[in-house]
C-alpha cells in the first residue's frame, strides 16, 4: 500500500468524522436536544466503513465482510438507540451539560475520537493492498463479532421490554441475560470489537498493529468513563437502600455473564482481576 494513500485514508476519515459530529453538535447545542446524539455516533461508523470501502474500490472478500459487519452493527445500534430516545424524550446523561455548550462540546469531541479510533481496524483493512487467503483469525473474529452482536441486541431488547412491563416498574433490570451480568450489552459490545480486530490481523503489518487501540479504547470507555461507572452510580443512588438490589449486585458479575451462584463464591481478588469488579462501581453504596 502506498504510504501517502494510507495516510490519506486516516486523514479523510478524521475530517469526515469531525465534520459529521460538529454538525450534530450544532443541532444539539442550538436546540438543546439529545435525540440525535447516539444516532450520530452509530451512523458515523457506518459512513466510515462504506466510505473507505468505496474509496479503495478493491472489494476484497475480507474488506467486504468487515464493512458489512460494521455497517450491520452501526445500523442496528443506531436504530435501537434512536427509537429508544424518541420514547424516553431525553437522555439523563446530559442533564448537567444540556445548557452548557462548553461541557457539551467536550462530550462531542470525545464521541468523535471514539468513532475514529474504534473504526481503525476496518479503515486499515479497507485501505490495504494486502489480500492474504482467509484464515483462522478471520473466522474466529467473525464468530466473536456474531456472539457479541447477539448478546448486545438481546440484552438491549430484554432491558427495553422490562421497562415496559408493569411487574418491573420501579425496579432495576434483572431479566434474561441480566440475571448473569449487570451489563451484558457492554460485554457484547467489547466482544464484537475484539472480533473485528482479530479478523483484521491477517493484513496487519508493522505500525498497523496500532489498530488494537480499537478494542482497548472501547473497553476503557465502557469500564472507566461513560459506561459502567455512570450506570452503576445512577442505579446505586436509586436502589441502594433496597436489600434485594444489594443482594443482586453482590451475586451478579458486572460484565462477563456467569451464574450468580458461581460468581458469589469467587474470591474478591478473582472478581477484580478476571471479572472487572472494581471498587469504583460501588462508590455510591460505600458513601
Amino acid at each position: 500500500m502506498a504510504l501517502d494513500f494510507y495516510h490519506n485514508f486516516l486523514l479523510i476519515t478524521a475530517i469526515v468524522t469531525v465534520a459529521y459530529q460538529t454538525f450534530f453538535f450544532a443541532i444539539a447545542a442550538t436546540f438543546r436536544i439529545d435525540k440525535y446524539t447516539d444516532f450520530a455516533g452509530s451512523t458515523n461508523f457506518v459512513m466510515l466503513a462504506l466510505l473507505t470501502a468505496i474509496l479503495k474500490g478493491t472489494w476484497h472478500f475480507r474488506q467486504v465482510v468487515l464493512t458489512v459487519l460494521l455497517a450491520a452493527w452501526g445500523l442496528r445500534l443506531g436504530t435501537f438507540l434512536f427509537l429508544r430516545i424518541l420514547n424516553w424524550g431525553e437522555d439523563k446523561r446530559f442533564d448537567k451539560m444540556r445548557n452548557n455548550p462548553l461541557r457539551l462540546s467536550v462530550f462531542w469531541i470525545m464521541q468523535a475520537v471514539w468513532v475514529w479510533t474504534v473504526s481503525l481496524p476496518v479503515t486499515v483493512v479497507n485501505a490495504s493492498d494486502e489480500n492474504p487467503p482467509i484464515e483462522g483469525c478471520d473466522v474466529v473474529g467473525w464468530i466473536l463479532w456474531g456472539i457479541g452482536l447477539v448478546i448486545e441486541a438481546v440484552s438491549d431488547q430484554q432491558k427495553l421490554l422490562s421497562k415496559r412491563d408493569p411487574a418491573y416498574q420501579g425496579k432495576w433490570c434483572h431479566v434474561g441475560i441480566w440475571k448473569w451480568s449487570r451489563h451484558p450489552n457492554y460485554f457484547g459490545e467489547m466482544l464484537l470489537w475484539w472480533g473485528i480486530f482479530i479478523a483484521a490481523i491477517p493484513i496487519l503489518r508493522g505500525g498497523e498493529w496500532a489498530v488494537i487501540a480499537s478494542p482497548i479504547f472501547t473497553m476503557f470507555v465502557l469500564l472507566f468513563l461513560s459506561g459502567i461507572p455512570l450506570l452503576e452510580a445512577s442505579t446505586d443512588k436509586r436502589y441502594g437502600s433496597n436489600r434485594e438490589y444489594r443482594e443482586y449486585k453482590n451475586k451478579t458479575s458486572p460484565l462477563i455473564p456467569l451464574p450468580p451462584a458461581v460468581y458469589a463464591r469467587l474470591p474478591r481478588l478473582v472478581k477484580s482481576v478476571f471479572f472487572f469488579e472494581f471498587p469504583l462501581y460501588s462508590k455510591k453504596l460505600a458513601d
